[in-house]
Formats: structure tokens, C-alpha cells, sequence
């Protein structure tokens, strides 16, 4: 799968819930910081699923819509309505060419969702997508590991870490919250 660069969006669950961060850089092109302060990752039904994204602006708000109206569907169900998703991405003409991956959580569940079919839970409860998404990860689990800090500190410093390795990743970071109990 082609790699999405231009952002980096990690999430990390632990016993409490999930936190979701994002940096806010927009790039385009060769022009690295068209715009410092984008919200990448957003709230969708009541508030209680958190969605991040890597890739094309407009493809991704496209999935967004698509994915908010199968969370409606399956009355917030996470994992059904990430698997309809990603079945109707990989095998709908037109949205089987957007450019763009989705993280999603609902406090329990921690989801990649890819325009391939993939609907990926992560084994350690760290997932990062985007140019510093792999920079992100390994300072979570490196934090994770060796610190007792939770997982909106996990996220944010890790956020930082990748700011710090990727072009394409800024300091600018927006980190989002979804308990448990949500």
C-alpha cells in the first residue's frame, strides 16, 4: 500500500480509553507549511467515536461522511460499520481512488481502516498512520514501555518526538479523548 505522507496521527488505548492526536500541518506539494493548525482528527456519532486521517484533504472528508453515515446505520457500531466502510472503499469505483487512511476508536476498539479492506486492530494498543506515523509508534511503545504516563501524555509527547523527525509533522498537536465508559 502506497504510504500517505503529510501528517501524523497516533492513537493509544490503555485501561481507561483511548487518546488521538494529531499534528496540524498541511502540505502540499513541495510547500511544507501551507497551513499550521489543521483539525485532523474529528468527533462523529454523539460524540462518541474519535476518526483521525492521513492523505488528501477532500478524500478524506469524503470517507469521513461515508464513515459517520455507516456509524448511523449500525447505530455506532465501530467494528461493523469499519468493515462496511472498507468493503464499500475497496470495491466502489469512485472511492476505491481516494487517497487517504482513517484511525478510528470508540473508547474500546482501536481501528486502521484502509482503502485496500483492511480493518487492522493493532496487538499493543498503538496505532500511528500518516509520514511520521512510524516515528510516532516508536516513541509510544518505547514511553509505554518504560514510563507509567497515560495514554493522552503517551501521545502527546510521542506527537512531539515525531515533529522533531518528519518534514511533514509539526508541533502544533491536537490530541482528542474517548473513555471507556463513552
Amino acid at each position: 500500500m502506497k504510504e500517505i505522507r503529510g501528517t501524523t496521527i497516533l492513537a493509544v488505548r490503555d485501561e481507561k480509553g483511548v487518546a488521538m492526536g494529531g499534528d496540524g500541518q498541511v502540505t502540499l506539494g513541495q510547500s511544507i507549511a501551507i497551513k499550521h493548525r489543521a483539525r485532523k482528527i474529528r468527533k462523529l456519532y454523539r460524540e462518541k467515536v474519535l476518526v483521525g486521517f492521513a492523505g488528501a484533504t477532500a478524500d478524506a472528508f469524503t470517507l469521513l461522511e461515508r464513515f459517520e453515515a455507516k456509524l448511523e446505520e449500525f447505530s455506532g457500531n465501530l467494528i461493523r460499520a469499519s468493515v462496511e466502510l472498507a468493503k464499500e472503499w475497496r470495491t466502489d469505483k469512485y472511492l476505491r481512488r481516494l487517497e487517504a487512511m482513517l484511525l478510528a476508536t470508540d473508547g474500546h476498539n482501536l481501528l486502521l481502516v484502509s482503502g485496500t479492506g483492511d480493518v487492522i486492530e493493532p496487538d499493543d494498543d498503538i496505532i500511528g498512520i500518516g509520514s511520521g506515523g512510524g516515528y510516532a509508534m516508536a516513541a509510544a511503545r518505547a514511553l509505554v514501555s518504560h514510563t507509567q504516563m497515560n495514554a493522552r501524555e503517551v501521545v502527546e509527547y510521542s506527537l512531539k518526538i515525531a515533529s522533531g523527525m518528519c518534514v511533514y509533522t509539526n508541533e502544533e498537536i491536537l490530541i482528542e479523548y474517548v473513555s471507556r465508559g463513552s
